[in-house]
């Protein structure tokens, strides 16, 4: 299994596999393809995506917002990040 160890590869890595997933569903449609497996393998871009973003939050975690803390910007790094989940409803 493919384990890449650094961030910007680890997320790239996410994102082509949501575009080959994409790229089934385009092709899964173009072909008339019963609706329920065209519905899975959407489902299956929409999780690709979602452990993109679990990654992408991960390091901005580590990085950013911890550095944003030690700098005394605790509650901006929070709002910040609070603002991207309020978004997704």
């Amino acid at each position: 299994m493919f384990r890449p160890k650094d961030t910007q590869e680890r997320i790239l890595h996410r994102l082509k596999i949501a575009r080959g997933h994409l790229e089934k569903v385009i092709k899964m449609v173009e072909e008339d393809t019963y609706c329920i497996d065209v519905l899975h393998q959407s489902q299956a871009v929409q999780s690709a995506l979602r452990e993109t973003d679990h990654v992408i939050l991960e390091n901005h975690l580590k990085t950013c917002a911890a550095d944003a803390i030690t700098k005394g910007k605790k509650d901006e790094a929070i709002k910040e990040v609070m603002e991207v989940f309020k978004k997704t409803r």
